[in-house]
């Protein structure tokens, strides 16, 4: 069952209240009701919150990941909303973990990203710990079937390769999918040199990831990955995105569940959302790991905000005369 966001969340600055070109997010976001919602033919993205961080406490992280998703949302309230009349946004609510009922939750926002899928709706997934990642990959596999390729681009200094055996957590999702699923590809950008074992580095060898590392990702090297990304993405029937913002240097996001001192800039994050989201093969987004109890004044969830406006804006302006100068 979906909870609805509170009266709180969706408020902020009006400028205008019939000038559209004066409106911001929460002047048009609409909320609804997933299982009565009747989509229409406009574009849609779908906003859809995940209050967890059970694998994060699994994994030993630091805990407070479940209150990113209404940190987010009040952070993108007031952004501008730059699209023209009939491209739509909608807020579907969060999917609550209870107790430490982790695979319950992520099979219950696999069936909310599924929903939304058969709805011709784009989801945006606001997590939540890196766990969200397993979930949205249960909704979309559910969606397009077991038989067609999917290719999972990961924006992260970790490989999330551990070992599930005892149980899975925030850092074990891809791992769990590789060798479940014959028909899935891994594609991870900003790999920290030293925040992953050599255990890990063998482990997506023999898992066939492709990764480029952290410090090979600066501004002058985006045009040769850009081109590696859409090979990547060529390659695949369907594509999601996920990015974990600890992935970012610390000095951008402090407020994070494992912070990264030799992340990668907002700018070429930036840059890598816009190229995957603006692939039609794309399917939806999800951003993890943002921490409201350790965020500095607010920092990390409007770094988020703006970070998901992006892939909203790219979704939905995959023609770009849809994008209001």
């Amino acid at each position: 069952m979906l909870k609805k966001v509170g009266a709180d969340v969706w408020t902020g600055r009006t400028d205008h209240t019939e000038k559209r070109s004066s409106f911001r997010y929460h002047q048009v976001v609409e909320e609804i009701d997933l299982d009565q919602w009747k989509a229409s033919s406009d574009p849609t993205c779908a906003i859809l919150g995940f209050e967890c961080e059970e694998g994060v406490r699994r994994n030993q992280g630091r805990l407070g990941a479940a209150k990113a998703p209404n940190a987010i949302r009040k952070a993108l309230a007031s952004l501008p909303w730059r699209l023209q009349e009939g491209k739509r946004i909608v807020d579907a609510g969060n999917v609550i973990c209870n107790d430490e009922e982790l695979e319950a939750a992520q099979e219950s926002l696999g069936n909310a990203v599924s929903h939304l899928l058969s709805k011709s709706a784009v989801p945006i997934i606001l997590g939540g710990g890196h766990e969200t990642l397993y979930g949205h990959y249960l909704g979309v596999r559910k969606h397009i079937g077991s038989e067609a390729t999917l290719g999972i681009v990961n924006i992260d200094a970790h490989f999330d390769l551990r070992s599930y055996e005892h149980q899975p957590s925030s850092g074990t999702m891809f791992r769990q999918i590789l060798e479940q699923d014959k028909n899935s590809r891994y594609f991870v950008l900003g790999i920290q040199r030293f925040g992953n074992t050599q255990e890990l580095f063998d482990k997506a060898d023999e898992l066939g990831a492709r990764y480029i590392l952290e410090e090979d990702m600066h501004e002058g090297r985006m045009d040769d990955i850009a081109s590696a990304l859409r090979e990547f993405i060529e390659q695949q029937d369907y594509v999601i995105l996920t990015l974990c913002t600890d992935v970012l240097n610390a000095a951008f996001a402090p407020g994070v569940s494992a912070p990264s001192p030799f992340g990668l800039t907002p700018m070429v994050v930036r840059t890598l959302i816009r190229d995957v989201t603006a692939n039609e093969k794309t399917l939806s987004f999800d951003i993890c790991e943002v921490n409201p109890a350790v965020d500095e004044n607010g920092r990390t969830a409007k770094l988020g905000a703006y970070l998901t406006n992006e892939a909203i804006t790219a979704f939905m302006g995959r023609n770009l005369d849809d994008i209001s100068p």
